[in-house]
């Protein structure tokens, strides 16, 4: 015998004794691993779903638990894969990736079909399984790091209000709370996606919550003695003593902890100033987090590294910045704080140098979770990884046609000739409107969640809905998951255990009148779900009320708490803990709406608001506001961040309240002296240009809609006509819906293309490496390049230009060549507005509402200079028919080189199709540029649905 066939046996036989690491089922491949710590992965799960969609699972005990996910949709098709056996490694392939898996410790890289690697976890796997039990229920905080290069940006995680786009280097902490909306799926410039599917808190991008000052800094008063910072507390009030003390840390975040500020000193007029040094144990960049309400400054080693900002008493904001340090030398900070209220917070926290293990990587932490599970998303683009979460999480739904056009809502329409008035006003006005909205509150004042109007104030609800119907418009209702105990709903939850107890065990009180007790029913209940709409449906849905608000979805059921007793506050669920499903709560209140009204109406489409969300929310038809924000500049600019990584994190639909909710006592005192006087004051004039700017970005959101407090935010009490504030919000609004056939294009998009409206630069121009960072410029569809001005007195604004495709400026036509950043011009009355080249653009008739007239005459802009398309989609707007394929599609497409544009045969029909219709062809290029006008003339074309090819030379 040979000795080459020697060994080939000796082989042979060593491979059938070695005990197999592995095994293969129809769908999956499970590892089984040698542990040398509890807190390793036992065993690894690569379960293949779709050829780019792949959901790993990882468990450190013998067996993964019998559990399902909240937010993968059920019944997805598996396809087939191969399974290849190396050495030291397991390889599953399908027809787009190669998923590789360790034998040795599990670690897992996913690449492509050509072998190029799109993300690898860190080496030993990455893994972290620390176990932790609550209320008797053993479980895990579980840590994912996976390697990231220097060159990778992420973009998504939802909506959060620090004023951060490109999270790569940063870090975010996921849980919900009014303003912030948590979503746990990444999109990454290296063409792939992670969905994290947990309930829990979690943590993307640095593991470890923020500490006190004194836990990582050696800190010094302002004497230079040791182990505090000193406070002094004055007031402008007469007769109230300045307080000086020994601060420990700064920290007075909750209704527990400003306890601890100077009892019996009264914060509404007061100047607090926190100073000392802090010195830091190692050399590094430290990260720190800013609380606050009322007015702030941070300084650090003397510069000014929080400018001035602002928050309302009751609903404190956070902002993080970073500074570095050098190891053993003192620095000098100053905190200035000036409380807007009689309770007030503040609050600043740090953390150390981030490990080598953790630094720049992708690292995701959650509190509790029977195991470990994430999904792995690829796409050529990102439009393709959205498509890719849709497909696990959902698809968008069609939103009813109206709901593209203009809401007005204010906080709050006191009584039914209020709201019906004002209507009546936008009509007289002849200012566009499709919903009005009747915020919390129309209920008797001791009965919350009892779904009954006051009857002094709200004589006829039906009445009330059929005038608003009358006028041509929708009606949307606030509907909270809050129930006064003394209400039969409330009993009627309660009973069956479907309340949650502790704000009842406690005596919580709200802010109404002397104070109610009541609580939130247990969403994660189906019963309760069911519940829920069966009240709604019985007490509502008889007047004809159109869609539904729903608000405090965290779920909020009490401001400013402390994060432990928030959990117990909304818990424990009928799944488990509070602890492990803490940030799923709006997406089964969601669900019991969708699902409730299509059970008793399958004709009519839900539309819900929410002011919170999780992966998944957009299947049931709803929307997500940015919740009650600041009317400062800056919260401004921090919405259109907001925006685009809420969009880019699955959720087409997002909105806010234009103006801002919660307003500076100054504006309010400018309203009241130009009531008064009827000059225009240096703060209500300033009032008047946030509004405008804030107005001309909003037209351009997925959703357009101003609420507020007062200062109420129709537009003729903003400013008078003639005044450019008001001609401004009324052209834009105009503007809105001369658009309407791009803009509902864009929502059909949505269902059938998995269509992202409101698009971060990146997602269209991915490479060119400038706009990875570009978080104040975005793209509107694919025509319109959208730049928000959003500091005072400004008349112009810095715009990139992205490479690889040139521009036409909207107003003027002027063409402007791409890869290049440029000065450009913002008048008042005007956000910066540009179109590429290539674009097609729909402009239909002047409508007051959306269903008012049929685009019979369509104004189709075409930018020349490269081939463009453009497929104009229509249905009935209201129900569900398009599901059974009653749509239609007109597509229209340019060629550059012969000067033509072809217009498709029609395809498919709905009733109340137009069978007959023009377009009127315009043209705008380069050597004949044509500021946009919304009746401009051209070729006029007569269309009956057959195909036409157009000579535009």
């Amino acid at each position: 015998m040979s000795k080459k066939i020697s060994l080939l046996l000796a082989g042979l036989v060593l491979a059938a004794c070695s005990p197999k690491t592995y095994q293969v089922t129809n769908d999956s491949v499970v590892l089984t691993l040698k542990k040398n710590k509890d807190t390793q992965a036992g065993k690894i799960r690569v379960h293949v779903l779709q050829d780019e969609l792949v959901h790993v699972s990882a468990t450190p005990d013998a067996d993964f638990p019998k559990d399902s996910s909240l937010i993968i949709v059920p019944g997805l098709k598996t396809v087939p894969f191969k399974v290849k056996d190396a050495k030291d490694s397991v390889e599953v392939a399908t027809a787009k990736l190669k998923v590789k898996i360790s034998k040795n410790d599990g670690g897992i890289q996913f690449r492509d079909n050509s072998g190029k690697l799109l993300l690898a976890e860190q080496q030993g796997g990455g893994k972290t399984f620390d176990p932790i039990e609550v209320e008797g229920k053993k479980a895990y905080s579980v840590k994912q790091i996976f390697n990231s290069p220097a060159d990778e940006s992420f973009f998504g995680l939802g909506q959060h209000q620090a004023d951060e786009f490109n999270y790569k280097g940063k870090s975010e902490e996921l849980f919900q709370y009014n303003t912030k909306v948590s979503v746990p799926f990444i999109v990454s410039n290296k063409n792939y996606g992670v969905l994290w599917d947990s309930y829990a808190l979690s943590r993307f991008g640095d593991s470890r919550p923020y500490k006190q000052l004194s836990d990582v800094f050696k800190i010094y008063d302002k004497n230079g003695q040791p182990g505090s910072i000193t406070g002094t507390y004055s007031s402008t009030d007469a007769g109230v003593q300045t307080i000086v003390r020994r601060e420990p840390n700064i920290f007075f975040e909750d209704i527990k902890s400003i306890k601890a500020l100077p009892q019996g000193f009264p914060l509404k007029h007061a100047n607090v100033l926190y100073e000392g040094s802090i010195e830091a144990n190692e050399t590094g960049t430290y990260k720190f987090t800013l609380y606050y309400a009322g007015y702030m400054k941070v300084y650090v080693n003397n510069q000014l590294v929080v400018a001035e900002r602002w928050r309302t008493a009751w609903n404190p904001n956070s902002y993080k910045f970073t500074f570095p340090l050098e190891a053993g030398k003192r620095v000098p900070l100053r905190i200035e704080w000036q409380p807007d209220g009689g309770v007030s917070y503040c609050g600043l926290r740090a953390l150390e140098p981030q490990t080598d293990e953790e630094k720049n990587n992708q690292v995701w932490w959650s509190e509790m979770n029977n195991k470990m599970d994430y999904y792995f998303v690829y796409g050529n683009t990102m439009d393709e990884v959205i498509k890719g979460y849709r497909t696990l999480t959902g698809k968008s739904q069609v939103m009813p046609k109206w709901a593209m056009g203009y809401w007005q809502s204010r906080e709050r329409y006191k009584t039914q000739d209020e709201i019906v008035g004002t209507l009546k006003e936008f009509r007289e006005r002849k200012i566009p409107i499709d919903n009005i909205v009747l915020d919390w509150n129309y209920w008797n004042e001791d009965a919350w969640g009892s779904h009954e109007f006051d009857k002094a104030r709200f004589p006829d609800p039906k009445g009330m809905v059929d005038d608003i119907h009358g006028l041509n418009a929708k009606m949307m209702i606030s509907v909270w998951p809050k129930f006064y105990k003394t209400t039969e709903h409330f009993k009627e939850f309660d009973q069956k255990g479907w309340m949650y107890q502790q704000a009842i065990k406690d005596n919580v009180k709200d802010w109404v009148g002397p104070g109610y007790v009541g609580s939130f029913y247990d969403a994660y209940s189906s019963g309760a779900r069911q519940l829920f709409w069966k009240q709604m449906y019985e007490h509502l849905y008889p007047l004809g009320i159109d869609a539904w608000w729903m608000d405090a979805s965290e779920p909020n059921v009490l401001d400013c708490t402390d994060m432990e007793y928030r959990k117990e506050l909304c818990g424990p669920t009928a799944l488990g803990s509070s602890t492990q499903y803490f940030n799923a709560y709006a997406l089964m209140n969601a669900e019991a709406i969708y699902d409730g009204q299509r059970s008793v109406d399958n004709n009519k489409r839900v539309f819900l608001l929410t002011r919170s969300g999780f992966a998944g929310l957009q299947r049931y038809s709803t929307a997500t506001w940015s919740g009650d924000i600041a009317t400062r500049w800056e919260d401004m600019k921090a919405q259109i961040a907001a925006g685009l990584n809420f969009s880019i994190a699955g959720v087409p639909y997002w909105t806010m309240d234009i103006g801002g909710f919660c307003v500076e006592d100054r504006y309010v005192a400018g309203q009241l002296a130009y009531d008064k006087d009827g000059k225009e004051n240096a703060d209500y004039k300033e009032w008047r240009e946030l509004n405008a700017r804030w107005f001309q970005f909003g037209a351009f959101a997925p959703l357009y809609r101003a609420h507020g407090q007062f200062p109420f935010r129709e537009p003729w009490h903003i400013a008078p006509e003639g005044h450019d504030a008001y001609k401004s919000i009324v052209y834009y609004t105009n503007l809105r819906y001369r658009l309407m056939p791009y803009i509902y294009t864009l929502a059909g998009m949505t269902y059938f293309n998995d269509y992202t409206i409101m698009r971060p630069l990146v997602m269209d121009f991915g490479s060119d490496k400038k706009v990875e960072n570009i978080s104040d410029q975005f793209m509107f569809g694919p025509a319109f390049m959208v730049n928000p001005v959003y500091k005072y007195g400004a008349r112009n604004r810095e715009v990139y230009f992205p490479e690889n495709a040139n521009w036409y400026d909207f107003y003027t036509g002027q063409y402007i060549t791409g890869g290049q950043k440029r000065t450009v011009d913002a008048p008042y009355g005007q956000i910066p507005l540009y179109i590429r080249e290539g674009a097609i653009v729909p402009v239909g008739p002047e409508m007051q509402y959306t269903s008012e007239k049929p685009a019979e005459n369509i104004v189709l802009y075409v930018y020349q200079g490269k081939d463009g398309d453009f497929t104009l989609y229509e249905d009935e707007g209201v129900n569900y028919n398009y599901e059974k394929g009653q749509f239609s599609r007109i597509g229209f497409h340019y060629n550059e080189a012969a000067g033509t544009l072809t217009i498709d045969a029609r395809e498919g029909e709905f009733n109340g199709m137009l069978k007959n219709r023009t377009f009127t062809v315009v043209t705008v290029n380069k050597t004949a540029p044509k500021a946009f006008t919304f009746d401009a003339k051209g070729k006029t074309v007569t269309y009956n649905g057959t195909k036409q090819v157009i000579s535009l030379k």
